[in-house]
């Protein structure tokens, strides 16, 4: 039981470093899905038969292909014939934000489909343009109502990150198994690469609720 409290102690500072990377990938992808979903989001509710079914198997393709498939197709395969010289994270960060763009995209478009028809509606005949009104009139509200799945989001995307030590990226758990496997540790580094992991989601979680306090639209939420 010493030598196991030794070993924790020792590699808590290195573990913890990781905890930055860990949150720099999760930040990008959240980021950059987040980007990518609300145009998918807007352009499957209010965009043409062609648009959508673009869209839908966009959405199909990363929500049925593995992480792991994703990672390894796009660093040692697309990225590789295409001469794009990336590093591990940039390309953990980039096939993190494209899964989690098609997720998002479901969150909004559903936060979207709830608000009553008749704003849109209104807000054409105060004689706001489709693009003005969907800005400045939809997306607000939507947004709003979508935080308590991007909260779900965020655990997600938190979670899988961990795979990302597959291409080398030193995040926690990286750099859990590169310790476990020089101390024979494992049970210990391993138990507490986990508690890091629930430490960030209790945190993550905690904000996008307060935020969904303070942004709350009365009459829409309890």
């Amino acid at each position: 039981m010493t030598v196991s409290f030794i070993a924790i102690y020792n590699a808590l500072p290195y573990l913890l470093k990781g905890s930055m990377v860990t949150i720099g990938l999760v930040g990008g992808a959240l980021l950059l899905g987040f980007s990518i979903g609300i145009f998918l989001a807007v352009g499957q509710v209010y965009g043409n038969v062609c648009l959508r079914s673009i869209i839908g198997l966009y959405v199909w393709f990363f929500r049925g292909v593995p992480l792991l498939v994703l990672l390894f197709l796009f660093y040692f395969g697309l990225f590789s014939l295409l001469e794009i010289n990336l590093s591990a994270f940039t390309v953990a960060v980039v096939v993190l934000g494209l899964i989690s763009s098609a997720y998002q995209s479901q969150i909004f478009r559903g936060a979207i489909l709830s608000l009553p028809e008749g704003q849109l509606k209104a807000a054409r005949a105060l004689g706001m343009g489709d693009f003005t009104s969907i800005v400045f009139v939809i997306l607000p509200q939507a947004l709003r109502l979508s935080i308590p799945g991007w909260s779900n989001e965020y655990s997600i995307v938190l979670k899988d990150s961990a795979v990302a030590y597959a291409l080398g990226v030193m995040e926690i758990m990286a750099r859990a198994h590169f310790v476990a496997s020089r101390t024979y540790e494992h049970l210990p580094l391993y138990f507490t690469a986990g508690m890091i992991f629930l430490l960030l989601t209790y945190i993550g979680t905690k904000g996008l609720r307060l935020l969904e306090k303070k942004v709350r639209i009365p009459g829409y939420t309890t």
